[in-house]
């Protein structure tokens, strides 16, 4: 009897460190699918599609301003269009502060990347250094969007929509 009590104490004791074992070869890993941008002109989806670029794009970023703006054809598309530049030139001219991330898309990305120019163009060179700019949109963009926002010394990444 004493035998048998004392091996299911001795079992007893052990499980813990063999569920701790087990923890690790139980991790899976979990892979990230590719990011398919909408095809229509659904703001639910656009929004879903670019709240997800967003957060894969963090990169440790403290604070994250989203620029987004609806398709072109959307009813007041223009007066979206202004708020938004208009929230955009203020916050660069207060001053964004190292580690924030700035984020502009859309469904058009012509008009997102005329956006972003629009509202770099009171930045001083320099000024944003440590800042991060997520552009997302289509290549045809990149480049006009890059030779803006780097000489405020952004760190500029870019999102291709696929």
């Amino acid at each position: 009897m004493k035998t048998t009590t004392r091996l299911l104490l001795i079992a007893c004791l052990s499980l813990p460190v063999l569920a701790a074992c087990n923890k690790d070869a139980e991790k899976v890993e979990v892979v990230e699918t590719a990011l398919v941008a909408p095809t229509g002109t659904d703001e639910n989806s656009w929004n879903t599609y670019l709240t997800e670029v967003v957060k894969r794009n963090l990169d440790g970023a403290t604070n994250t301003y989203v620029y987004v703006l609806p398709h072109e054809g959307a009813a007041d598309f223009q007066g979206y269009y202004d708020r938004q530049l208009e929230k955009a030139q203020v916050d660069i001219q207060r001053g964004i502060l190292e580690g924030n991330l700035l984020a502009y898309g859309s469904p058009s990305s012509a008009k997102t990347a005329d956006l972003v120019i629009a509202s770099f163009t009171q930045a001083d060179p320099g000024s944003m250094k440590g800042v991060k700019v997520l552009f997302i949109g289509s290549a045809a963009d990149n480049e006009r969007v890059k030779a803006v926002v780097t000489p405020a010394g952004v760190d500029y990444k870019f999102f291709e929509v696929k």
